[in-house]
């Protein structure tokens, strides 16, 4: 599962970003990031849920 999270915050941001942490703060982040080009929305999807696996692993 974590692998297709990747893969889909690299092709489409908002729904790795949604899978890894649902609505809120940083769904709307990534969106509005997306919205300005989809670069920056993928770099931020993939750092949000490396983030997010790394805080489930208790690093």
């Amino acid at each position: 599962m974590t692998l297709a999270k990747y893969l889909l915050g690299i092709v489409v941001p908002p729904v790795g970003v949604f899978l890894s942490y649902g609505v809120g703060t940083t769904l709307l982040i990534n969106i509005l990031l997306t919205l300005l080009g989809w670069v920056p929305g993928s770099i931020h999807a993939v750092w949000a849920i490396s983030k997010r696996e790394e805080a489930l692993r208790g690093y």
